[in-house]
Order: structure tokens, then sequence, then C-alpha cells
């Protein structure tokens, strides 16, 4: 597993979840289990073969070079 982003936003983890899902990329939130939301960070992870592909994902939707 290759962890994408650490993140206490769980708006922006709904974000990110969103593009990886459209990309068609399976991803994995550790850390979420947490009694507070946003006061833990949590971890999106996805496949080590996916990280590539995740990361274009989520430049490609923010803007940036894909």
């Amino acid at each position: 597993m290759t962890e994408i982003e650490a993140t206490g936003d769980i708006v922006r983890l709904s974000y990110l979840r969103a593009v990886l899902a459209d990309a068609g990329v399976e991803c994995f939130v550790f850390d979420a289990n947490s009694p507070w939301p946003g006061a833990v960070v949590q971890r999106l992870l996805v496949a080590d073969a996916d990280a590539e592909l995740a990361r274009q994902a989520i430049r490609s939707a923010e803007g940036g070079e894909g």
C-alpha cells in the first residue's frame, strides 16, 4: 500500500476519494474511526500498482499537469 495523502480535513479526504473513484482507483482510509472527525490525521492509501495513476488523477483534478 502507498500513502497518497495524510490529512485531518475530512472535506478534502472526501474530495480525494471521489477523484480516485472517478479514476477507477480503489482507495482505503486508515485511522478513520476517531470519535472526533478531523481531530486525527487520516491516511488515504492505494495499492502500490495504482499509486502513480492516483497521483495523476489528483493532479489533473486540481488543475495540474496530468
